[in-house]
């Protein structure tokens, strides 16, 4: 710590201290400007000492100030040490101490102090209030502050305090109190719009932020930066564009380009209202950009799911040498999970713990999120034992990994240890608890936690929770008792949970209720090709050819085309894009070569491609060759030619994985000795020694 601060000063101050011959009358002169180190001030410290002014309190007010909050090296033990030698401290001593609590982030001291300085009875002073407000405020303590509030009432100094007061209430989460005060101070004070307003912002109050600003023009009131910053959040919290762009055009207008704060404001509001491309070139004509600039850019395409874009712009942040904070990283987190980009997510990891960043809940559950995400559940289980606090969150984000991953009973024992540390489950919790009872195939188990749910913890069951019970039936080959319980659910199904029962019917060969399903499905969303091929595919299982081939047929008729297979792989840091039969990437040829020799080795492994899954305008004697060339079977063979032998395979699928490629993949495994993990649309697939962690069931 010596040495960092001492970067910061010349030589010359170093080794020439400040000499002291006699004080001057007014010491400000020398102990608040000539002081600049700890060394100067304790030289200055002595001197008073030996001359016995320290008990002027002139001198030992400026001494304490200079020690508590002016020098950047000086412990808060010092300004103590110098505080209690003070005979009877006055309000302005206690108010130095009490403000330099509250700056160095110690509120919690600061509200002692004040507590000492009534029992001491010494009367507070105008400037007593605005610290220990603020105190109150960091510590979200409302009785405290009201307890004050009174006092200031008391004391006749209201007037001076309302915009720390309205600062204070707004953040204790009392924001009609905060309107109460605003409503008896002079609507002519910017400042007090502007702490109103921040109240505002703080409770989320959008729709009054905008309210409020329409009533401060209309009223003629002068509004600044602050003010601007204010309604910009709220524009982007509404997707108010219209009035985003007007205050945009006033900066412009006003020459207010130079304020990065309320530029940032200006390209956060455009990102989050969806107008990414226009953020994206007020943010390159930015002269300046701090992390607040950068975060607001990476925020913005994280929000619009432009994940590759956001890996772009974050390297491009590294290469500027500006360090991400918390938020900069949790967006980076939530497109590393999106996008299988593990290497990435695991610098950021890496980050954190090189930089020691407290783990929060926020931090915590979005390293826990991606990890999960990327197939690495020990990962993610290592994160959450780290983590100082955890919220619901954090458990619903594990037992959901553990569920997605195929350890469903594991997932219940860490349900079971959350409610034995009463923590109350919420409705995302109880969609991972029925898909990890649905994997694990523990059908009496998920009907309890469905009627759990709803008898112990009042929540009501929406589509989600409906959908995972028609799967943990369907799963267990309840299939007729899946069908019954969406005729009797007492809201309407929607395509999803048809789809479920589908694929269920798929599974166990079921024509009948497989029929039925797709007729439904027909009604709600009729182009949707995955819902023809799964029926095809259970016409197919059980020999009836000629009803899958009509059913494709129709699909040609109504013009429905299958949506392109798309699988991504991250290798070195570099996000690879592949689709079925693609042959514009770069690597095309390369990867063509290797999906061949790959193709032929698991063909003498017993291997026999699967010609339903080729796409259906493929020719007879090219359906072979359509399939082989599916995205997942490309992203392996440049997986196997680009990485060491022995080591994991991860791939991101757009789509539910084929049947094609879960039997090709299974042989790989084993084969070439790799682990793959494929997370499609649905759920994970490890691959390891020629069998799947899915059980042949997806």
């Amino acid at each position: 710590m010596a040495t960092t601060t001492l970067h910061h000063f010349s030589a010359k101050t170093i080794t020439s201290p400040t000499t002291i011959t006699q004080f001057p009358e007014n010491p400000k002169t020398l102990i608040l400007q000539q002081c600049k180190t700890t060394k100067d001030l304790n030289q200055v410290h002595a001197h008073l000492i030996k001359t016995r002014l320290h008990l002027n309190p002139r001198f030992t007010e400026n001494l304490l100030e200079s020690a508590a909050i002016l020098i950047p090296d000086t412990t808060m033990d010092y300004a103590l040490s110098i505080f209690r030698n003070i005979n009877e401290p006055d309000p302005s001593a206690y108010n130095v101490m009490i403000r330099a609590f509250t700056l160095k982030k110690s509120p919690q001291e600061a509200l002692i102090l004040y507590q000492k300085m009534h029992e001491n009875s010494v009367q507070p002073d105008p400037f007593t209030f605005p610290c220990t407000l603020k105190a109150c405020s960091r510590l979200r303590a409302l009785t405290e502050g009201e307890q004050i509030h009174a006092q200031i009432v008391k004391s006749g100094f209201g007037s001076k305090v309302n915009n720390t007061l309205i600062h204070m209430y707004a953040n204790c989460g009392k924001i009609e109190f905060a309107c109460k005060v605003f409503d008896g101070t002079s609507k002519s004070d910017v400042f007090a719009w502007n702490s109103m307003l921040s109240g505002y912002v703080r409770s989320e109050c959008w729709g009054e932020v905008l309210k409020l600003f329409d009533e401060m023009r209309d009223m003629g009131v002068g509004f600044d930066e602050v003010t601007l910053i204010s309604v910009l959040t709220a524009c982007g919290r509404l997707a108010n564009i219209e009035l985003g762009e007007w205050v945009h055009e006033y900066v412009e207008t006003n020459g207010l380009k130079g304020s990065v704060n309320l530029v940032t404001s200006v390209v956060d509001m455009y990102a989050k209202c969806g107008y990414v491309d226009k953020a994206r070139r007020l943010f390159e004509e930015m002269d300046r950009r701090d992390v607040v600039a950068w975060s607001a850019m990476i925020s913005g395409y994280s929000q619009a799911r432009k994940c590759k874009e956001v890996l772009d712009v974050f390297r491009d942040m590294q290469m500027a040498k500006v360090e991400p904070n918390e938020v900069t990283l949790v967006s980076v987190l939530s497109c590393c999970a999106v996008l299988g980009a593990l290497e990435t997510g695991k610098w950021v990891h890496f980050y954190v713990k090189k930089k020691r960043m407290e783990l929060t809940v926020t931090l915590g559950t979005a390293l826990m999120d991606f990890y999960a995400k990327c197939g690495l559940m020990e990962s993610a289980i290592e994160v959450f034992n780290t983590m100082p606090f955890k919220n619901v969150f954090s458990w619903t984000v594990l037992i959901q990994g553990l569920a997605n991953n195929g350890q469903g009973k594991r997932a219940l024992d860490f349900y079971a240890l959350m409610r034995e540390k009463s923590i109350e489950p919420n409705d995302v919790t109880f969609i991972g608890v029925l898909s990890a009872c649905s994997h694990a195939g523990l059908v009496d188990e998920g009907r309890g936690f469905f009627v759990s749910m709803s008898r112990d913890f009042g929540i009501d069951p929406r589509t989600e929770h409906y959908g995972c019970m028609v799967d943990i039936l369907g799963r267990a080959g309840l299939i007729a008792e899946a069908y019954q319980f969406i005729k009797t659910m007492p809201i309407q199904p929607n395509a999803v949970i048809w789809r479920t029962l589908l694929a269920s019917c798929r599974a166990h060969e079921n024509v009948e209720i497989g029929e039925e399903s797709l007729k439904n499905l027909v009604r709600l969303e009729p182009m949707h090709s995955g819902d023809y091929i799964l029926l095809s595919n259970i016409y197919a299982s059980v020999g009836r050819l000629e009803d899958a081939m009509r059913v494709r047929n129709q699909m040609r008729e109504k013009g429905i085309k299958k949506t392109p297979g798309c699988s991504l792989i991250e290798l070195d840091g570099e996000i690879y894009e592949f689709f079925a039969e693609d042959s514009v990437s770069p690597h095309s040829k390369e990867v063509y070569n290797a999906a061949e020799k790959m193709i032929k080795k698991i063909k003498s492994a017993g291997y026999k491609p699967n010609a339903a899954d080729a796409r259906l305008d493929a020719e007879e004697d090219d359906k072979e060759a359509s399939v082989a060339h599916h995205s997942e079977k490309l992203a392996i063979a440049l997986g196997l030619i680009k990485t060491r032998p022995g080591t994991t395979i991860r791939i991101s699928k757009n789509l539910r994985v084929c049947s094609d490629c879960h039997n090709a993949t299974k042989i790989i495994s084993k084969v070439f000795s790799r682990e793959i993990v494929v997370r499609d649309r649905n759920r994970f697939h490890h691959f390891k020694d020629g069998s799947c962690s899915c059980n042949d069931y997806w």
